[in-house]
């Protein structure tokens, strides 16, 4: 029974053979690296047609993209970039850098010594320019150095993210390398300037081979090795959102939208493409032809103002030539709407097309609430951006302050505290946190005091929010009364309401005259 049951086991294992045909291992190619990255979100910000197209016919990724096609011979089309990239970058910038107000700084003359090093490296306009490249390059840092000649006080650098390298060791920065390039004798010389907790070292290149920084004129004045207090690095990083793919970097507010961007681009294109093919076309007779009238030779046609197609003259009796204009429908409403779909997706998560003055819905109702929701998108990323802020801009002033320290001789302090002031952003949802506000304070959860600061924020200061604070109250008729004295030293004894005895009363008042 045995040898039986073990015969149809062995039959039933063959004929049920499976075969486990699952991948091993997944191989996925990157096509780009850190660098071909950082350099694709600069041509998208800088939003040159002939760069986009030049850049992604190189990079041989994906030549399905709109940028990457190569149309067959004869059929070109006119392909156009919107824009709206850097129109994005520079309006969110903006938004950032006209609510910033300055810092606090309790210590009256580090303040002043930090105005004075602001006002000299011209910073308002330096952090536009922060802000501006790392959102779309996804990084940089800023570095301190001295030169005499040029200036006083230390001189703040702004690199952005591909010209300096981030040296991690166990989850931590180490290192901040930065690259510059020069040409000489038609050659490319490198120079590294490494930064480091306690020191600055500068090394030349020509192409691996390291040399004297005496080589170049541009480099002889540096030293090979600076070192100062291992507490300070004399750089510092900034970034806003943390790069998924390169660890330790910066993401660029692109990411995940370079498709959408390419698909915005060619609707514009073929909307633009069929405007210009659906233009009226005239049929004219031979004998009915432009010509110049010097000459009588007859017009050549152009494709903008004087378009034609030639026919032979009709010679049947009775028949009359004329000229017959014909012309396309153009769907300008599909294309309109796929635009706006399409443009949509492209802010989604970033910023709202009302910050950007687009007209994307037909609101019949004034009252509606769209505009104010949709604003909160561009709330929130400035929101994200402030924070960042907040912890850089002290991080910056404290070094600064401390490397000129450095530079006078003397040993660095402590970090003191410094509050970065922002005010609040006027937008549409401005309104509708007065109409949240009101709510609060008159459903009696929220008082005066609570309701303006929360209002008001940073954009004003407390002398001006405690004098509205009296202000309102006065109108509302809102009091505060002093709560009487009462002398300590008489031995009053309380009046017993119920048998009116006030003898005891009596008695020493009469004895304190």
């Amino acid at each position: 029974m045995g040898k039986i049951m073990d015969a149809v086991k062995n039959k039933l294992q063959s004929w049920l053979e499976i075969n486990d045909t699952s991948p091993r291992a997944i191989v996925i190619n990157r096509n780009e690296d850190l660098h071909i990255y950082q350099a694709k979100n600069r041509i998208w910000y800088n939003g040159d047609s002939d760069e986009l197209e030049q850049f992604y016919k190189q990079l041989n990724n994906n030549k399905s993209l709109f940028w990457a096609s190569v149309p067959a011979v004869g059929l070109g089309i006119r392909k156009i970039h919107t824009g709206l990239p850097q129109i994005i970058i520079n309006k969110i910038t903006d938004i950032v850098i006209d609510n910033y107000n300055g810092v606090e700084i309790n210590d009256v003359s580090k303040l002043d010594r930090w105005n004075e090093i602001a006002d000299d490296n011209h910073f308002d306009d330096l952090l536009w320019d922060i802000i501006a490249e790392t959102l779309y390059l996804g990084d940089g840092a800023i570095r301190y150095s001295y030169d005499p000649n040029i200036s006083k006080y230390p001189i703040l650098e702004w690199i952005s993210g591909d010209r300096c390298e981030f040296i991690y060791k166990r989850g931590r920065l180490y290192e901040i390398i930065f690259t510059s390039y020069y040409e000489k004798n038609s050659k490319k010389y490198k120079l590294l300037e490494i930064y480091g907790y306690g020191y600055i070292k500068c090394e030349l290149y020509d192409g691996k081979q390291m040399i004297d920084l005496k080589s170049l004129k541009e480099t002889e004045n540096l030293k090979t090795e600076l070192n100062f207090d291992k507490e300070l690095m004399c750089a510092v990083p900034f970034f806003v959102d943390k790069n998924s793919k390169y660890k330790g970097r910066g993401a660029s507010k692109f990411n995940s939208k370079y498709d959408l961007f390419d698909a915005l681009d060619e609707i514009i294109s073929q909307w633009v493409e069929a405007i210009r093919q659906g233009k009226p076309v005239r049929y004219i007779p031979e004998s009915l032809l432009p010509r110049n009238p010097n000459t009588g030779e007859v017009m050549k046609p152009n494709g903008f103002d004087n378009s034609y197609i030639e026919t032979e003259a009709d010679m049947k009796e009775g028949s009359q030539n004329k000229i017959t204009v014909v012309q396309s429908e153009i769907y300008s409403d599909k294309y309109y709407q796929a635009y706006v779909n399409c443009l949509e997706l492209c802010l989604q998560g970033i910023i709202s097309p009302s910050t950007l003055g687009i007209d994307t819905k037909k609101i019949q109702d004034p009252n509606s609430s769209y505009e104010r929701q949709m604003e909160k998108t561009t709330l929130y990323t400035r929101q994200g951006i402030i924070e960042s802020l907040n912890d850089f801009i002290p991080k910056v002033i404290n070094g600064v302050l401390n490397f000129q320290k450095i530079l006078e001789k003397q040993q660095p302090e402590e970090d003191i505290e410094i509050n970065v002031n922002f005010g609040e952003y006027d937008s549409p949802s401005f309104d509708s946190q007065i109409d949240t506000i009101t709510k609060a304070k008159n459903g009696g959860i929220m008082s005066i005091e609570t309701s303006i600061k929360e209002l008001y924020g940073d954009s004003k200061d407390e002398e001006w929010i405690d004098e509205e604070i009296l202000r309102l109250k006065e109108e509302q008729g809102i009091t505060e009364m002093e709560e009487p004295s009462i002398n300590q030293d008489l031995d009053l004894e309380v009046i017993d309401n119920e048998t009116n005895d006030k003898s005891n009363t009596a008695n020493v008042l009469e004895n304190n005259k």
